[in-house]
């Protein structure tokens, strides 16, 4: 199919003697998630405007690639209808979300207070552990529990493994009675190698055109390999899967890990097309779920998500460092990585939460400043989302009080520029957040 080309006027004629991609000089990719580049700005009547050509979501797989001043737009397969739209930035991206929550769908179910075990015991999370905890998050504000990684017997092997000898309902009737929902970690999508799932069910496997895996991604020390999602046995595989977790478990609260995988590249048992096979997918874990469970994507495709997930992170992990001296990676997990990447998603908290990640208030284990938390913190809050993982016992008297404070809050806000916001009468601007040369504090 011949492409979609937008260009200047001085330089449409040059474009359309250019069919092929526009150089990689500046290049960037918007099949990746996150908003449209924003075309010929330029002042008119003092505003800045702009112009987003986008994909609107049906079959197809639109893609879009931009030089300096030509984009170029095309589908994988089949075609479908392209928006463009010209005004300000907000003007643009209000008409957009509006075009895909009429066409998919949008959430306003809203996640509340979350605790996560993530970023304090990573993999090493415990029932033993995690009754200590919650004994000492009980009265604080709140309203999800959630265990992340490490509860399982293996990525594909969604069983409890030793470190929970209780098991997994019990551990939820502990949440409730603490007075919060439960919340669990899962990646639905993907199995590593060596999982019971993997070596007993190789037909669950999505494959290559030379039949062998597909790789969808590296973690855990080793490549994983993505399922086949159009598969019969993976269709009920899922099914049993978020069955047992909340119908059984009781977790009402999923947070959905590595789904991307899910889209990736490969050859398919129904020759479906793989976005279409994502989404299906996460239509099948909201059926079987029920409409009052939460979903969160993470790492998660935002058009075939919509109307499906409630919230979505599509960026890194945060850290407790602001920037890594051994890497500039914008994928690697670090402060500075997940606030530049959430800033410019805030467009999408139209149509569902935007999951900054979680913010800190410890100081224990923590290279951050108070300045680089501050921006955190507010960021979580104008998201509307807010997510911490640090233990009660971890924190002093004062950062017990400062967090229960924050938690407690719902101020009013206002956005007053691209990266400015007042907050309850607090002017705050994210410009400085966006320079990557924050220094650790130490000597």
């Amino acid at each position: 199919m011949e492409p979609l080309r937008v260009a200047p006027a001085q330089r449409a004629s040059l474009a359309d003697r250019q069919p092929e991609a526009a150089p990689d000089r500046g290049r960037h990719d918007l099949g990746r998630p996150g908003p449209p580049p924003l075309l010929g700005r330029g002042r008119a009547a003092g505003r800045r405007r702009a112009g987003a050509p986008a994909g609107l979501p049906r079959a197809g797989h639109p893609r879009l690639s931009a030089d300096r001043d030509t984009l170029a737009g095309w589908y994988e397969d089949d075609g479908a209808p392209w928006f463009l739209a010209y005004g300000s930035e907000q003007e643009v991206f209000d008409r957009y979300t509006d075009q895909l929550a009429a066409r998919l769908g949008r959430s306003d179910r809203q996640a509340g207070n979350v605790w996560c075990t993530w970023y304090a015991y990573y993999e090493d999370v415990s029932e033993q552990v995690l009754n200590k905890d919650l004994a000492s998050l009980a009265g604080l504000p709140y309203d999800v529990a959630q265990i992340d990684d490490g509860w399982e017997l293996a990525v594909g092997d969604w069983e409890p493994n030793h470190k929970f000898p209780s098991g997994m309902r019990a551990l939820t009737e502990r949440i409730n009675a603490a007075g919060m929902r439960a919340g669990l970690w899962l990646a639905p999508f993907i199995a590593l190698p060596t999982s019971r799932t993997a070596r007993e069910h190789p037909e669950f496997l999505l494959r290559d055109a030379a039949g062998q895996p597909v790789v969808a991604g590296y973690n855990w020390g080793t490549s994983y390999w993505a399922l086949d999602l159009t598969h019969p046995g993976v269709q009920e595989h899922l099914t049993q899967l978020i069955h047992r977790v909340v119908h059984e478990w009781g977790f009402t609260y999923l947070k959905l890990d590595f789904v991307n995988a899910g889209a990736v590249p490969g050859v398919r048992h129904s020759g479906g097309h793989r976005e279409q096979a994502y989404r299906d997918a996460f239509s099948l874990i909201r059926r079987v779920a029920g409409p009052e469970v939460y979903l969160l994507g993470s790492g998660a495709l935002l058009l075939p998500s919509l109307g499906l997930a409630d919230g979505l992170r599509s960026g890194p992990d945060v850290a407790p460092l602001w920037t890594n001296y051994a890497t500039d990676d914008p994928s690697d997990a670090m402060a500075y990585n997940a606030v530049v990447n959430t800033l410019h998603r805030l467009w999408q908290s139209r149509l569902l939460q935007v999951d900054p990640d979680i913010v800190y208030f410890r100081s224990r284990l923590n290279l951050l400043t108070e300045t680089q938390m501050g921006w955190l913190r507010d960021l979580a809050t104008i998201c509307g989302f807010k997510a911490v993982s640090d233990p009660p016992s971890w924190l002093s008297a004062d950062e017990l009080e400062h967090m229960a404070a924050y938690l407690a809050e719902r101020p009013e806000i206002v956005r007053t520029g691209r990266y400015s916001f007042v907050i309850d009468g607090r002017t705050v601007d994210f410009t400085g957040a966006l320079r990557p040369g924050q220094q650790y504090p130490i000597s």
